[in-house]
């Protein structure tokens, strides 16, 4: 189905193709509401028909969308139209984690466990959300070109799980980043997902899948029944720490596995900072003593053997009459002393001293435990917070809280939350994006906006100038990123007015009376309009400028005709060429014709006499004339007259 051009929900215009999954095809679409770009997933046909999984849908998107973190690829709206069921979300800038592994291989290290604290992160929120994701996978990781990762698709798989798994062969997901449970089928939790991302941290360490195999039935009973090999046998220089950590995270074993995402973040945080120290606790499983059925040896059931028995007993009883005494003797006394211990200690059980609570805040966790320890108290930490006012390691709150003359009793516990310390999140880099979407961007990265508005003679009204802190700082949660707006240029505007046609003072006057400024006039000549009227405008009318711009208007100057006279000496010019008769004799001409042209137009011919010396031709024109005289016929005289200061000419 081509949906490129089709607006859906009456808002989101489908732009182009630009992804497409085993669940879902992704659009790049635009939101005419909020004029920004977004990702538009369309479900295939196969997930629409089914009514119960319709609702799961709609109920693990919603619940999804209320998932706010910036590893979360954000959801901004679900919703259908007829048998299109789509999910609108953040359209992200970057490339799959997948698409990275394969260009590159295998990657540093520190680059996976930042990319690993960063997917644990995003966990961590998700579960305490109670959102489980199902498909943590390398292809439903998106890294910005900021470098931050983006994990995509939380709570979808559930949906689609729940309502349409009939077979092994249909379970949702990639066979390759499978937990075991997953694998069989079995209950899936927080575990499950912190499994897969054991997986991709091994992908992205030695550039392949820990299992693989021709078929998907083959990988899966890998997961269930193969341990992988160790990625440092395959990258030797990788430090013990994230070898463990990847380790721990792939135990089959859901109970020797990390049980959060907090626990493991707090792993892979350590790992950067001391990466060479064995710290990961792992359990060995080797060294515990299970249950188990052991046979009964050489039982004997007959009576006879029973009966027996009881005669050997008490024969031997009556043999050693004084042992059978200090026996008895023994058991009450034992009995005896049983009985004090247990009425000593219960009764010293309800007399524990009541002791003044300690002040555990701002503390660490080894000094609190240094202080619970002097009056008898244990410690359980319950929990760690983001803090901007507490530094990491210290602790945020206590219960009880103390208090001044507040005791409790002693061997009771005081539970505590430790500071993560500041929560930072990088700055967006939002110059030259549109304010909607910049306000959108500054907002999913956890950052508050300050909008400034600033006049610009170069950048258009509604996109942002700059930025404060620049693009790409770190910056605690919750910080303010001024943003500055375009306004233009913050003058007046006004509209150009039609200024050809007019006079030349009347086109003044009118661009005066709307704001605008006559700068320049220039002269043309355009002897088929009218003299004195505006021919050309530099600025068209109907465009909107800002007040006060300059605008130059070409005016018609056509010159005044002007009168001069010439007076031609026809005697002192060479007149004519001599003839002769056969006999040599000159021939006198009979008549002299004298023509004169003024810029090529004829504008007198007369006969003259070839004696005459003051033949006066009146001449007009405009400005500077060309006047050529000719007698019979030939051309004798050419003269330049400036009619506007010569109106009074001779030619010899």
């Amino acid at each position: 189905m081509n949906l490129e051009g089709r607006l859906i929900g009456n808002r989101y215009e489908i732009i182009e193709k630009i992804g497409s999954g085993g669940m879902a095809t992704v659009y790049k679409a635009k939101c005419h509401v909020l004029n920004r770009y977004v990702a538009v997933k369309i479900l295939r046909d196969e997930y629409t028909t089914d009514s119960e999984f319709i609702r799961r849908f709609n109920t693990e998107a919603q619940s999804a969308a209320s998932l706010a973190h910036p590893n979360i690829v954000s959801i901004y709206d679900v919703g259908n139209e007829g048998n299109l069921y789509y999910i609108v979300m953040e359209l992200i800038q970057g490339k799959t984690l997948k698409e990275i592994i394969v260009e590159d291989g295998s990657l540093p290290w520190k680059w996976a466990v930042n990319v690993a604290i960063q997917i644990a992160s995003a966990l961590e929120v998700a579960h305490k959300n109670n959102i489980i994701h199902r498909d943590i996978k390398p292809h439903n990781i998106i890294i910005t070109e900021e470098g931050i990762a983006k994990v995509t698709d939380f709570g979808i798989a559930k949906a689609v799980s729940n309502s349409t798994i009939t077979a092994f062969g249909t379970t949702i997901g990639s066979v390759h980043y499978f937990s075991p449970e997953h694998a069989r089928g079995g209950f899936t939790d927080a575990k499950s997902d912190l499994y897969s991302l054991g997986v991709v941290m091994y992908e992205m360490i030695t550039g392949k899948v820990p299992f693989d195999a021709d078929t998907p039935v083959s990988v899966a009973l890998k997961h269930m029944q193969e341990t992988p090999k160790e990625p440092n046998k395959i990258k030797p220089n990788l430090p013990i720490s994230v070898n463990n950590i990847i380790m721990k995270a792939l135990e089959k074993d859901v109970s020797l596995r990390y049980q959060s995402a907090t626990e493991m973040l707090k792993d892979l945080t350590l790992a950067l900072k001391k990466p060479d120290e064995d710290f990961v606790k792992r359990t060995d499983v080797a060294k515990d003593f299970p249950t188990q059925r052991v046979p009964i040896i050489n039982s004997i059931s007959n009576e006879e053997n029973k009966k027996e028995e009881e005669n050997n007993t008490s024969k031997f009883w009556g043999e050693h009459k004084k042992l059978k005494i200090g026996v008895i003797v023994g058991g009450i006394l034992v009995l005896i002393i049983a009985a004090i211990a247990t009425t000593y200690f219960a009764f010293n059980s309800n007399r524990l001293k009541d002791v003044q609570i300690v002040n555990l805040v701002n503390k660490t966790e080894a000094e609190a435990r240094e202080e619970v320890a002097k009056i008898n108290v244990y410690l359980e930490v319950i929990g760690e917070e983001y803090n901007n006012e507490v530094p990491a390691g210290q602790i945020i709150s206590q219960e009880p809280k103390y208090r001044e003359n507040y005791t409790i009793k002693e061997q009771s516990t005081i539970k505590v939350v430790i500071s993560k310390g500041e929560e930072l999140t990088k700055v967006p880099k939002i110059t030259g994006k549109t304010k909607e979407d910049a306000e959108a961007e500054i907002q999913t990265a956890n950052l508050k906006v300050e909008l400034v508005n600033t006049t610009s003679e170069e950048v258009e009204a509604g996109i942002v100038i700059r930025q404060e802190p620049e693009a790409g700082s770190e910056v605690k949660v919750d910080s303010i990123v001024k943003v500055y707006v375009s306004i233009g240029t913050g003058k007046k505007q006004v509209t150009v007015p039609v200024l050809t046609g007019k006079t030349e003072e009347a086109a003044k006057s009118l661009a005066t009376s709307v704001g605008l400024t006559i700068t320049d006039v220039k002269y043309e000549t355009d002897t088929t309009k009218t003299n004195g009227i505006v021919l050309q405008q530099d600025i068209e009318a109907g465009k909107v400028v800002d007040e006060n711009t300059g605008v130059i208007i070409t005016v018609n100057k056509i010159p005044e005709i002007v009168s001069g006279t010439v007076h031609i000496n026809v005697k002192s010019i060479e007149r004519y060429t001599e003839s002769v008769d056969d006999e040599g004799n000159p021939i006198e001409p009979k008549e002299v014709k004298l023509k004169v042209l003024v810029n090529d137009e004829q504008v007198e011919e007369r006969n003259v006499s070839q004696a005459s010396e003051n033949e006066s031709v009146t001449i007009q024109g405009i400005g500077t004339v060309t006047v050529k005289v000719y007698i019979d016929g030939n051309l004798r005289r050419t003269e330049q007259i400036d009619l506007n200061t010569v109106k009074e000419k001779t030619i010899e």
